[in-house]
């Protein structure tokens, strides 16, 4: 049985991993072709509807467990862009699925842009890019 009190990064029980506070599974490093510029580099997972509003009774409602957990991986650039071009609320009710991130103009243009920098430069390097 897990320690009630255990902190993030400190062991739950003495068989399982430390405890990151984060789902392991999606967020393992991996490396591919980000869905928005299709660069290959290291991806993050991308909840199409935001878990931000997964509680809201509207979203309960309207989408599954499932529908809920969906997303896709993208670059970090990209991910980044993402939640700087938009709320939480849009991103879960009109940006949910990859078909309307790309055809979103403003994220169009900023996956322009991430097409042509270096392969190495992450979020943190281009913030002000």
């Amino acid at each position: 049985m897990p320690e009630p009190h255990a902190a993030v990064g400190e062991r739950r029980d003495s068989a399982g991993p430390p405890y990151t506070g984060q789902h392991t599974v999606r967020n393992r490093i991996q490396h591919g072709p980000c869905a928005l510029c299709g660069r290959h580099a290291e991806l993050t997972f991308h909840h199409l509807i935001p878990r931000k509003v997964h509680r809201r009774t509207f979203f309960r409602k309207h989408f599954s467990r499932e529908d809920l957990a969906r997303g896709v991986n993208l670059c970090r650039l990209c991910h980044k862009g993402v939640h700087r071009l938009h709320d939480e609320m849009t991103l879960a009710k009109r940006l949910n699925s990859l078909e309307s991130l790309r055809a979103d103009p403003a994220l169009a243009r900023h996956a322009d842009w991430v097409r042509k920098q270096k392969k190495g430069l992450t979020g943190a390097d281009a913030a002000d890019g």
